[in-house]
């Protein structure tokens, strides 16, 4: 990469606002040039301004000089036997991150990572074991959704779409990427780029309590918990980051998000049912509590196992009476489908390539030589906390 391209700036990355004002001060053009460029990229593709033809080629040459529009780069995409679709995408840096989408019946699902690795270390995700490295550019979260429209969609305004959904649930903790995730959003539900719905694009978190309360006053996206237990003690050991923000506290700023919207809208409640340690009636009974004051809806997560996890899938009648269970108390429960997983791009697979900047995926593999599951150490991570 050369000085000049390396000072270039990356309007991939860019919303209407900051568009508006790069070409009004840094060009000294009129901002409606932002809505058309803003157009060219997302709804047609493009990458190259010469494409852009309703642009003059005085415009075109300034862009040029100090302009780019760089997505990331593929370097591994692999098909599933149902229709999913992962990619592996390389950063700069050396480190990689994974994308995945899920075509269903009634929508296409689009799984978008929005940091390389995960500083939260969740007890039962392949992705915490990989260690953190660093977060996102608003490009580089974007650049991911730019990439699998590209592959599926007809270009143009009108087009055919077959990503209709994003959800931010693929590698990484959304909220602790704050502003580059916001601002990703804004570009996936701005007219003149993706035009998604508020509904159709998902912030997952596993409760990062201030950062929900921030959310509140920025934007309206559907919101989904990570819970994964009903009480505390299990969830400190499942959900490490529980031990800081507890579970009354985060259903408190899940209410809050919700209470903000006049139409009748409901948090996502994410449960990854493991075998023999959150799966059992008695837990069920408590989750029934727990939920009792937030309106909810319930999506029931089968585990996926990755190697050394040391958990299990439940088997489909532990998961039918655990679903029935919340289900009869008045609850809208579903058990998520299995999709990808002959790819390793199911829920809690996604690895990527991590240059760890924490150890923990050395640390991870230490433990492993010396017989320890992932169950064990986050067990044992627990009893330090609590004794």
């Amino acid at each position: 990469m050369t000085e000049q391209t390396a000072q270039k700036v990356n309007l991939l990355g860019m919303g209407l606002p900051a568009l508006e004002a790069f070409f009004v001060d840094r060009l000294g053009e009129k901002k409606f040039r932002a809505i058309q460029v803003l157009k060219w990229i997302h709804q047609h593709g493009v990458d190259n301004f010469d494409d852009m033809t309703d642009i003059s080629k005085a415009t075109r040459a300034k862009l040029h000089e100090c302009a780019e529009i760089v997505a990331p780069e593929v370097t591994y995409q692999k098909d599933s036997k149902d229709g999913t679709r992962k990619w592996v995408m390389k950063m700069p840096g050396g480190s990689a991150i994974e994308t995945v989408f899920i075509p269903e019946d009634d929508r296409g699902t689009l799984c978008v990572s929005s940091q390389i690795g995960c500083a939260l270390d969740c007890s039962f995700c392949s992705t915490g074991k990989q260690g953190f490295n660093r977060d996102l550019s608003t490009a580089e979260i974007i650049g991911q959704v730019w990439i699998a429209v590209r592959s599926f969609d007809q270009p143009g305004e009108k087009r055919q779409r077959r990503v209709t959904n994003v959800v931010m649930m693929g590698m990484g903790e959304p909220l602790l990427n704050f502003d580059n995730v916001v601002e990703a959003m804004g570009l996936m539900m701005e007219d003149n780029a993706y035009g998604l719905s508020k509904r159709r694009v998902t912030l997952s978190t596993s409760g990062v309590v201030p950062a929900i309360y921030e959310l509140a006053k920025v934007t309206d996206v559907a919101l989904a918990l990570s819970l994964h237990a009903p009480n505390d003690a299990l969830r400190n050991t499942l959900v490490p980051v529980n031990r800081k923000y507890n579970i009354e506290s985060v259903l408190d700023a899940c209410n809050h998000y919700m209470s903000r919207f006049s139409e009748k809208r409901v948090v996502t409640i994410e449960y990854t049912l493991m075998n023999e340690v959150n799966d059992k009636p008695e837990l069920a009974h408590e989750l029934v509590e727990v939920l009792r004051n937030t309106p909810c809806k319930i999506n029931l997560i089968p585990f996926n196992p990755f190697p050394n996890s040391g958990y299990e899938r439940p088997s489909n009648n532990r998961m039918h009476k655990f679903r029935d269970i919340l289900t009869a108390a008045g609850y809208n429960v579903t058990i998520r489908k299995t999709r990808g997983d002959d790819i390793d791009a199911a829920c809690g697979q996604l690895v990527g390539e991590v240059t760890d900047k924490t150890r923990r995926s050395d640390r991870f593999i230490e433990a492993v030589q010396l017989g320890q599951t992932a169950a064990e150490l986050a067990g044992a991570r627990f009893q330090r906390n609590v004794l």
